[in-house]
């Protein structure tokens, strides 16, 4: 009877307050979402990070003829690299114990990838092997340690210079980090926003059914019996919403992700479903918890009793 008696309870509570149930449901999905969305964002950098950690490597390019006359490439001065130097720089870099493999490209095999790779490249006619130059890929065992490479054979005679195929990678990764705060900030605001409008669900709530509660309190009821009709409230609207903020973000993940963004960039390996399936019971969680916590704080300040 008493279980009866609370559902019967939350059910006039939610058709009384329809409109203001709808506004927490809507507001709450949208924070959650974004906080799933964080989330998930967090997990596709960490993701990226680790994959291209063990996939960077420092690129080493040799002196050719052209470069001899540039003053800039100071190691090219004494004209195209030879296969001694080559040598010597394999040894020095071999050395160090930070590189765990070297991989040589020639002149040919620079030209031959440069025309794969943009094939529809005005320059293409203009150029020949000649004009490329034999590089080393080097892959280090901590790509975090590129400084003790470049330091080594910068201004090398026979070295034009050294590229760190980190550095090109580390604007994209600030981009996502900056994509991941602005929706760290906005879901702040979101959940901001849900609370008040919780604390004020609950307290018109309390008021619009005082005669009810006060009744219930002289025929001897508990206050845990009193406030759970209107706790049971909140919570079935944070949970309409976690369910609306789960399906947002499956949406989100196929349209975005699996039929766009992975076809249109190949070059990265994108977050699958399992993260998404992950943090859904979580977004679940924080929603019953914060919608029941804001509740059972509020009726102790506006219901007495």
């Amino acid at each position: 009877m008493r279980a009866q008696f609370v559902m019967s309870e939350i059910g006039i509570g939610l058709r009384r307050n329809l409109t203001m149930t709808v506004a927490v449901i809507v507001s709450v999905a949208l924070s959650l979402a974004l906080a799933g969305a964080a989330i998930l964002l967090r997990t596709q950098v960490d993701q990226m990070r680790g994959y291209w950690s063990s996939k960077v490597e420092v690129s080493i390019y040799l002196c050719n003829k052209p470069d001899s006359k540039n003053p800039e490439y100071k190691g090219c001065a004494g004209g195209p690299v030879t296969d001694a130097q080559k040598a010597q720089i394999q040894a020095q870099l071999m050395k160090t114990g930070e590189v765990e493999k070297i991989y040589t490209e020639t002149q040919q095999q620079a030209y031959d990838n440069f025309k794969s790779q943009q094939p529809n490249n005005p320059l293409i006619p203009m150029i020949s092997p000649s004009n490329m130059n034999d590089s080393f890929r080097v892959k280090l065992k901590n790509p975090q340690h590129y400084a003790i490479i470049t330091s080594l054979v910068s201004d090398t005679p026979g070295v034009k210079q050294v590229v760190d195929e980190n550095e090109v990678l580390k604007p994209l990764f600030k981009l996502l980090n900056g994509a991941q705060f602005t929706a760290i900030i906005i879901m702040v605001i979101m959940l901001g926003v849900t609370l008040l409008l919780i604390v004020n669900t609950v307290r018109v709530s309390a008021f619009s059914r005082k005669r009810e509660t006060g009744i219930m309190r002289l025929v001897g009821a508990s206050n845990y019996y009193v406030q759970m009709p209107f706790i049971a409230e909140a919570a079935f609207a944070a949970t309409v919403g976690a369910v609306l903020a789960s399906g947002m973000l499956m949406v989100g993940k196929y349209l975005l992700i699996d039929q766009f963004l992975a076809k249109q960039i190949t070059l990265f390996n994108f977050i699958g479903w399992g993260p998404v399936f992950k943090v859904m019971p979580l977004l679940l969680v924080i929603g019953i918890a914060m919608s029941s916590a804001a509740a059972f704080l509020t009726l102790r300040k506006y219901l007495k009793v």
